[in-house]
């Protein structure tokens, strides 16, 4: 998987999880810091699957960093 794709599925599965537009979620994650975490820590988080990709994405938007 690229690292277009992965944040791309970064953004629509939490999008789903939060029930907002992923439009919503990319402006979200770039304000964070979370957009360029996944881009930059791509190697080390690619492998994760989805339900812990969420709980890592909430926990960050959340201030817990991850």
């Amino acid at each position: 998987m690229s690292k277009v794709s992965f944040i791309s599925f970064c953004i629509e599965n939490y999008a789903d999880y939060i029930k907002k537009p992923s439009s919503y979620v990319y402006k979200l994650f770039k304000e964070q810091g979370l957009l360029d975490l996944l881009r930059n820590d791509y190697a080390d988080l690619h492998g994760m699957g989805v339900e812990y990709m969420i709980d890592f994405c909430r926990k960050y938007l959340d201030g817990g960093k991850a």
